[in-house]
């Protein structure tokens, strides 16, 4: 399913939905970041996806870095809630979310690099090299919160 996103835009389709989501952070040995290539939207973004019933959060975070990457982890701490009203997501089924996500780091603890239909590449990425992918914004901020360290997640 192909999505367009929208931030700040007058211009955004109205919302018709929110669904809460998930991203995670996770850095190997190396300091590298794990990303994928999204066919959605053809940006680069954190492994992630959307709750389903039935399950927790932490459970969300493992099934879909599991599902998009093929690795396995366990969450360990919240880097921030992201709920910017001014952000959502259009679909091709024509469903219009806000956007409500959660970013966790993750600690690796094995699976082996693979592909889903989410995503067309999986890659451990430097601060370099990242910043030098198409990226959404949001993606972007969820990393430098990460990275700088804070001493509580940020709320927003």
């Amino acid at each position: 399913m192909a999505r367009i996103d929208y931030v700040d835009d007058p211009e955004a389709p109205a919302i018709t939905n929110v669904v809460p989501s998930v991203t995670a952070l996770i850095q190997d040995h190396d300091a590298r970041i794990l990303l994928i290539h999204k066919t959605d939207n053809d940006l680069w973004a954190l492994p992630g996806g959307g709750h389903e019933m039935g399950e927790s959060i932490r459970e969300t975070v493992m099934r879909e870095v599991k599902e998009e990457t093929g690795y396995d982890v366990e969450p360990y701490t919240i880097v921030g809630t992201y709920t910017n009203p001014n952000h959502v997501m259009a679909y091709d089924n024509g469903e219009v979310r806000q956007q409500f996500s959660i970013c966790f780091a993750a600690r690796l603890l094995g699976g082996s690099q693979r592909t889903s239909e989410e995503s067309k590449e999986v890659t451990w990425a430097t601060i370099p090299e990242i910043n030098n992918l198409e990226m959404h914004p949001s993606m972007r901020l969820r990393i430098k919160h990460y990275l700088d360290g804070r001493e509580h997640p940020f709320i927003g």
